[in-house]
């Protein structure tokens, strides 16, 4: 991908964020229809996000008591760090006001506001839950793929995984900077894994085989 794409979408990125601080604040959620279930996942890695963003504000007035002297350096510092404080919770309000979702027929995964996974029901072969350490988060440096290694793409939470999909179809998984994978195996985390398993083999025993059963897309918000 050329570099004005890769810029464009991390822009994309910080456009979703923001937003998504907006809909936190109205305690509100993106994309999640009557009728459709939402699988939460924020829970697992709300503790660390509060925490960092606690060691933030406590960075921010101390650099602001350091530099008072300095209205040049204490104006930009201060930017930089309110910024910082408020992409630690953006990265939280993306994960509350974008869960996962299962809806008529398909099964919507999200990363919060980085990427995204649409899954027809009718392409899943089998689901369980299933607690695993994640593999792609241990490839540092390589955002182009990240959550993807070896045919299997992992939607982690807090390095961890807790549901394991396998698809009867491969199904291609794109990254935040737009480099695509195909995958055969798909993990996710949801705060109540059992139950997101239980709402899923329920899906798949209602899935219509059609045509309308097929095709996989990834889609942005």
């Amino acid at each position: 991908m050329s570099r004005g794409g890769a810029l464009r979408r991390l822009a994309a990125h910080e456009g979703r964020w923001l937003v998504s601080l907006v809909w936190w604040v109205a305690r509100r959620r993106i994309g999640v229809a009557p009728g459709e279930r939402a699988l939460g996942y924020a829970a697992a890695q709300a503790a660390f996000v509060y925490g960092l963003a606690f060691v933030c504000v406590v960075e921010t007035v101390g650099l602001s008591a350091l530099f008072a002297g300095e209205p040049a350096v204490h104006g930009v510092l201060l930017v930089l760090d309110v910024y910082t404080v408020l992409m630690v919770l953006g990265l939280q309000a993306a994960a509350v006001t974008r869960p996962h979702v299962l809806g008529a027929g398909v099964l919507w995964l999200r990363d919060g506001a980085r990427r995204e996974l649409r899954i027809p029901v009718g392409r899943i072969a089998s689901v369980r839950d299933e607690l695993r350490f994640s593999r792609s988060e241990a490839r540092a440096g390589d955002a182009a793929t990240e959550g993807t290694a070896a045919g299997v793409a992992e939607f982690a939470v807090g390095g961890q995984t807790s549901v394991t999909v396998e698809l009867a179809e491969p199904v291609v998984v794109v990254g935040l900077l737009g480099r695509r994978a195909t995958v055969g195996t798909v993990r996710f985390h949801a705060d109540d894994p059992r139950a997101a398993v239980r709402a899923l083999r329920e899906a798949m025993a209602g899935a219509d085989d059609g045509p309308g059963a097929g095709g996989a897309s990834v889609t942005r918000q």
